[in-house]
């Protein structure tokens, strides 16, 4: 065995002096551990005041916020509802005003869904006009939230609630995608006047093939369409016709889905935003999935119903008699078929708030609209050139629908969308339209899922449901119950064998692996990162891990006490310990990141708890338990030691 140098081998590249004695650190050393241990403990104390149970009540009217300086307004709102539930038998814990809503804590979970009720009933007798969200107010002291403390977030099987995967169908996207470019490149011929042979389907196996009379009229039009330029053109015999073939690449694809992805992510966040969710996580999953979790919802049907509701609007003039065959659709309306432009005038892709509330004249639902600006000015643009001439407005609902089919002799579920488009409206222009006007001729029901959805954004690409799990309250709270005690009963048998069989040494690698929890904890807290019942299991593996590096450590002292005195047999254990609990450490956070990498749900959750307690382990393991041995033996004669 190799003799170490007189002073002994540096720790962590660290060079010591050699007139320090042995088993010590320089006083930055100390400094540098209390600190990063008391800033540990700051940001894992918010954990220690657990959340009230209350409700949230947010107005769906973007106009309305609530103003924390005393608004008028917002006191009464707060007074009237502390009243109905005071009525209600329901004790008030505490009440806030904060920037877009209101918050009210009350003292269990079953006076929340009793307030959530009353609350409900109460300011939505006459339509939709409040969200009355469950949520969990916070109790973190205020100087703690100030420097950016926040309790860990529960996941869906500690909180309890729903989880939802959706898969987006690309293929139906991205048809209908090539249809509409279709239709666009007809329209600028159209306009172009360049004539092309009619009487057939443009849209072939994902590419768009036009036939021209002659190839004057194909080099015009290849001009004409130039603007169109994420296709690949290639002049191609269509129809034994001179022809031009437009290909989409495979960067348009990749675009087209991560745009798909995109928007139907920030459609589900705003629609979930709406369900009574509190910190609901709405995330992709690979190339054509999204997950969603709900935690702590109470009505997983409506959640569904929504989350796998898909409609739209369009706002379309009334046909011509004079116009071209190919420009016109045809649907049915109170008993006759009405002719309608197949091009829109805007879309509920330009609506910027929608709300439904009553006609103050027949007292039937209707849906308030307001677009935005592009949208405004579109409508007026056309309007005010189109007064006298109808205009209709068609409801567009993708209903997701499955049907078995046999594949080589199994039989398997094929998932698809059946689309219902209806007339609801066709009306004559009076005036000239501006940026907000109303929908009518819906139910209650219609009117208010269609503000809703037109508030969220439309969906991009159609969505349907393939996984739903729902995890209980009651599963919850049992979960975290049993999920805690795991960790606490292992902690303190492992604290009890340490300091049994170790000691001093013991009672240091004790203080280091409760520094250690405090670590892992605090970290989470200000990553963000949600705890789960796998996470917990993480934590669980991280105190295994940390007490094996300790124990490391000390088997190396026993082994080196045989041919060292004490200091020197301390400080050889620890320096020659390391390199092993860096290797078995390392490799162990590599398998993490990976996990971390591909995995989902419970595998992330796992995942992220062993990465963080992983680093934590490593500097409690190292340095807090070296700083403490430090303390208590270095600088000091000691004959012999009992490890």
């Amino acid at each position: 065995m190799a003799e170490l140098p007189p002073d002994g081998t540096p720790l962590l590249g660290v060079p010591r002096r050699s007139s320090a004695p042995l088993n010590s650190f320089a006083s930055w050393q100390y400094v540098l551990i209390f600190t990063v241990l008391l800033i540990g403990t700051l940001y894992a104390a918010p954990n220690v005041f657990q959340p009230d149970p209350a409700i949230q009540v947010r107005s769906l009217d973007q106009r309305v916020d609530f103003d924390p300086q005393s608004n008028a307004a917002d006191q009464a709102l707060l007074a009237r509802l502390q009243t109905l539930l005071n009525e209600s038998g329901i004790a008030i814990k505490g009440a806030d005003i904060e920037a877009d809503s209101l918050v009210i804590r009350v003292y269990s979970d079953a006076a929340q869904l009793r307030a959530q009720q009353v609350a409900n009933a109460a300011l939505n007798a006459n339509g939709l006009n409040y969200v009355v969200a469950l949520a969990s107010a916070s109790t973190t002291p205020e100087w703690l939230q100030n420097i950016g403390g926040e309790p860990m977030n529960l996941g869906l099987d500690l909180f309890g609630g729903s989880h939802f995967l959706l898969q987006v169908n690309m293929d139906e996207y991205l048809d209908r995608v090539i249809k509409n470019t279709a239709q666009s490149m007809r329209d600028t011929l159209i306009d172009e006047r360049i004539r092309f042979s009619p009487g057939r389907d443009w849209v072939v196996d994902d590419a768009i093939e036009i036939a021209f009379r002659d190839a004057t009229s194909r080099d015009e039009a290849e001009d004409a369409l130039s603007d169109f330029q994420d296709f690949q053109v290639f002049r191609s015999d269509v129809d034994n016709k001179p022809g031009l073939r437009f290909v989409s690449t495979d960067e348009k694809i990749r675009a087209l889905e991560d745009r798909a992805i995109s928007q139907n992510l920030t459609s589900l966040r705003n629609r979930v935003n709406e369900l009574g969710v509190s910190e609901p996580q709405v995330q992709r999953l690979g190339r054509a999935r999204i997950v969603v979790d709900l935690p702590g919802i109470q009505d997983s049907a409506r959640a569904k119903e929504i989350l796998n509701k898909f409609a739209n609007l369009e706002f379309r003039l009334e046909a011509l008699p004079n116009a071209r065959r190919s420009q016109i659709e045809t649907y049915p309306y109170n008993g006759r078929n009405q002719d309608i432009m197949r091009r829109n005038i805007v879309t509920g892709n330009n609506v910027q708030d929608a709300k439904q509330s009553y006609d103050p004249e027949t007292g039937q639902p209707q849906v308030n609209i307001e677009l935005d600006n592009d949208g405004g000015r579109r409508m007026n643009a056309i309007t005010k050139d189109n007064v006298g001439r109808a205009m209709a407005i068609l409801f567009i609902e993708q209903k997701p629908r499955v049907r078995k089919t046999e594949v080589d002799g199994e039989t398997v579920e094929e998932f698809f969308t059946e689309e219902d488009r209806r007339l609801i409206s066709v009306a004559t222009i009076q005036s000239a339209l501006g940026f907000s006007f109303r929908i009518t001729g819906l139910s209650l029901r219609e009117a208010q899922d269609l503000a809703l959805l037109l508030r969220a954004g439309a969906l991009a690409a159609p969505m349907y449901i393939v996984e739903e799990r729902t995890v209980g309250a009651q599963l919850g709270d049992e979960n975290i119950q049993r999920g805690w005690q795991s960790v606490s009963i292992g902690f303190v048998l492992v604290l009890i064998f340490m300091l049994v069989y170790y000691r001093w040494f013991g009672l240091a690698a004790n203080v280091a692996l409760t520094t250690n929890l405090v670590l892992l904890v605090a970290i989470m807290s200000v990553l963000g990162a949600t705890l789960t019942l796998p996470g917990i299991a993480g934590i669980v593996l991280t105190v295994g891990m940390a007490v094996d590096a300790n124990v490391l450590i000390f088997s190396r002292i026993r082994e080196e006490l045989k041919i060292h005195p004490p200091q020197r047999a301390i400080q050889a254990g620890f320096d020659r310990a390391l390199l092993t609990i860096t290797d078995a450490n390392v490799t162990t956070f590599f398998v993490a990141i990976i996990l971390l990498s591909i995995g989902s749900g419970p595998v992330r959750g796992f995942a992220v708890t062993l990465a963080v307690g992983i680093v934590t382990s490593m500097f409690t393991a190292i340095l807090v338990t070296r700083a403490l041995v430090n303390l208590m033996f270095g600088g000091r004669k000691v004959e012999s030691l009992k490890i």
